[in-house]
């Protein structure tokens, strides 16, 4: 799959980053960079249909402290929960958002 297969969405449903970023995916980068962080709130989204879905999304976990992260979402009867399979930090609030 191509980076072009990104669907940029520009208002971003709130329900979706909601679900996208929910204390499980949260918990998982705290996981992976060993540290807490006293925010976490998506920003914007692009998405790419797969198997599932991709989801890239900005999230603010400081006050000027961004990560873009990649999560994934299976196929509604595989019933697996959101997973964080990639994700970038030291990014700035004016970072695209790209395939990564």
């Amino acid at each position: 799959l191509s980076p072009s297969s990104l669907k940029i969405l520009s208002s971003p449903k709130a329900k979706t980053l909601e679900n996208m970023t929910d204390l499980r995916v949260k918990s998982q980068l705290e996981e992976k960079e060993n540290k807490k962080f006293p925010v976490f709130k998506a920003l914007e989204f692009k998405s790419q249909l797969v198997a599932g879905k991709n989801y890239f999304i900005k999230v603010q976990v400081d006050e000027d402290d961004f990560v873009h992260i990649r999560v994934f979402e299976s196929l509604p009867h595989e019933n697996k929960p959101v997973a964080l399979t990639s994700y970038q930090t030291n990014k700035s609030r004016h970072d695209e958002l790209t395939y990564f």
